[in-house]
């Protein structure tokens, strides 16, 4: 069971992490970008004349693995899903260079015994040559199978509510096939997200994509809905995870303007099912 006084506030990972201008490609790849291979707006990400990084990177830089699987965190780890993932950017990524990341819980919200616990950590992304803070990561997890520890019950951010009338912009970007193979090579190696086997265990009807990469392809909807590629202008996004996601699915982001300020969800076009909601990002003006 969950000792939420011993975990809130503790360092769970701190590492180094040097990464090339080949990284930064795969990343954007892995992520969906390219798939117009003769668009110049979609080349500055993943051809290294004039590259540029992407901000959703944030996310997989100095990446903390999967930590919740640790025996010491007494964590039901394969009953967890992934349901919130936010970034700030506060100093443009590089498209090389050395980075260090420190990952701290910041909270736990005990749900009850039947309804899990939300675990909340932060991850701060520094340049390593000089201490800058590149970006800051906040991400939360429910762990379905450790609530009823008499932990606190809140508070918690409340959710994004997104406008009541038709959507400003849409746009409907593809995932491959291969898509969740590609993002593994990012980090993240859960094999829920690879092997058939594992994914009929989970629930699933074949392995899923990951949620961050999701995410990925919404920001991409929205440097390519609000920003006209400009990808620096993008400075903050928040979601939630509603539903999975299958690779080589259609994605049809959905977005609201409010000024410096983007709402929006996210459907599988097939399936007509929302598998991100209560989406938040803020873009500077030009």
């Amino acid at each position: 069971m969950i000792d939420h006084r011993e975990l809130v506030g503790r360092l769970v990972d701190e590492r180094t992490t040097t990464y090339r201008v080949e990284d930064t490609i795969l990343y954007a790849l892995a992520t969906g970008f390219g798939f117009e291979p003769c668009d110049p707006p979609q080349l500055q990400f993943v051809y290294e004349e004039g590259l540029a990084a992407l901000p959703c990177m944030s996310l997989v830089l100095a990446y903390p693995g999967f930590w919740l699987k640790r025996p010491e965190y007494q964590v039901d780890w394969p009953r967890v899903l992934h349901a919130e993932e936010a970034f700030e950017i506060h100093r443009p990524l590089p498209v090389a260079g050395t980075v260090t990341g420190r990952t701290t819980v910041t909270a736990i919200i005990d749900r009850g015994a039947d309804k899990g616990a939300f675990i909340e950590s932060t991850k701060e992304v520094r340049n390593a040559a000089d201490g800058s803070l590149l970006a800051t990561v906040h991400s939360t997890s429910l762990a379905r199978g450790d609530g009823g520890f008499d932990g606190p019950t809140g508070p918690r951010a409340a959710a994004v509510e997104l406008p009541q009338r038709a959507p400003d912009l849409v746009c409907e970007l593809p995932s491959l096939p291969q898509q969740a193979l590609l993002y593994r090579l990012c980090g993240d190696f859960n094999p829920l997200h690879a092997d058939p086997a594992v994914a009929r265990a989970g629930g699933f009807e074949r392995p899923i994509l990951h949620g961050r990469c999701t995410m990925a392809i919404a920001h991409h909807a929205l440097i390519r809905a609000c920003c006209g590629y400009d990808a620096g202008r993008l400075r903050a996004m928040r979601v939630r995870f509603t539903a999975p996601f299958y690779p080589g699915e259609t994605l049809r982001t959905r977005i609201w303007r409010d000024g410096d300020t983007a709402f929006f969800d996210a459907q599988s076009v097939e399936r007509g099912v929302t598998v991100l909601g209560h989406g938040r990002a803020d873009i500077a003006a030009v």
